[in-house]
């Protein structure tokens, strides 16, 4: 690592603290646990809910802040991190970590005061399997990384289900479910057109250690195993019909999009497979919300 990682370059400003936090990734993670919030059987209180989805959106910030501060060997050789703020010497390593630390541990405590112990336990685990199974001690090592690691990404409608019920139940472990058969094809469409930068970084994403075509192969299978998953929200009475017509046809496109992967020679359609993943996760969680907000739902 070079100095450049360790002493921050002064003048960084509050946007490089900001970008440290993965708005981008936060911003599907904070949905996701709204979803959960809102789908959950019972009452919240809205300030106390709008405290869950802060202490959420914190949690989340802070797991991508000290992601940063691991990573930052590799972002430095890595085209699409490489302008990250530690790699470019904007923000020192050091206060990065304290950053996310502190961020961290203020999200888990006001979660568990603010809301219930239930809700804060799953928010440390989300926290610390991402940093430490994921970052630490998976993404290096295996190829299943992403497999693995996304349980870290599933976890927040649990998060915002606890927040209400201050239990678990099967109907959020379904929520849980969807999110993490979602998450292998969608990291691994990037990994294909992106598989230059893991190669040079030394980290043995699928496409890298498998080859293009057997991640292709897997990509499929995924796809294909979350169509079930992805309906089940309707069975267990927390979605509705609207749900589960468009589910199954925005599953039946995802599968599409990984049959053009599988028969495609170029990048082309992997990149629209990843824009398109994003798409079919938020259209999912957007279309359980909007039936519970204004048609009632299943439930």
């Amino acid at each position: 690592m070079t100095d450049a990682t360790l002493e921050r370059v002064p003048g960084a400003s509050a946007g490089d603290y900001i970008e440290l936090l993965k708005p981008r990734v936060m911003s599907l993670v904070v949905f996701t646990g709204l979803a959960g919030l809102v789908l959950a059987p019972g009452h919240i209180h809205p300030l106390i809910g709008a405290v869950a989805v802060l202490c959420i959106a914190v949690g989340a910030g802070a797991s991508g802040a000290i992601n940063m501060w691991y990573d930052r060997d590799i972002d430095a050789v890595m085209t699409r991190t490489a302008n990250r703020p530690i790699p470019s010497g904007r923000v020192g390593a050091d206060e990065a970590l304290g950053f996310g630390c502190t961020l961290a541990v203020l999200s888990t405590l006001v979660m568990g005061v603010g809301v219930n112990w239930t809700a804060a336990a799953l928010l440390a685990l989300t926290i610390l399997f991402y940093i430490v199974v994921y970052t630490m001690g998976l993404k290096r090592r295996t190829p299943q990384n992403i497999v693995i690691g996304g349980a870290a990404g599933a976890f927040p409608p649990m998060i915002g289900w606890a927040a209400v019920t201050g239990d678990v139940a099967v109907p959020s472990i379904l929520l849980f479910l969807l999110i993490f058969l979602w998450t292998p094809p969608h990291f691994w469409a990037l990994a294909l057109f992106r598989n230059g930068d893991y190669t040079r970084a030394g980290v043995p994403m699928m496409p890298v250690v498998a080859g293009p075509r057997s991640t292709k192969r897997q990509m499929l299978v995924y796809t294909l195993v979350l169509l079930p998953v992805a309906a089940s929200p309707y069975f267990v009475g927390i979605a509705g019909p609207v749900y589960l017509a468009a589910s199954s046809l925005l599953g039946l496109m995802f599968v599409g999009c990984a049959v053009r992967v599988l028969l495609s020679s170029d990048d082309g359609p992997a990149k629209k497979m990843f824009g398109f993943s994003i798409l079919y996760l938020f259209l999912l969680f957007a279309l359980m919300i909007g039936e519970r907000l204004v048609v009632g739902g299943g439930a």
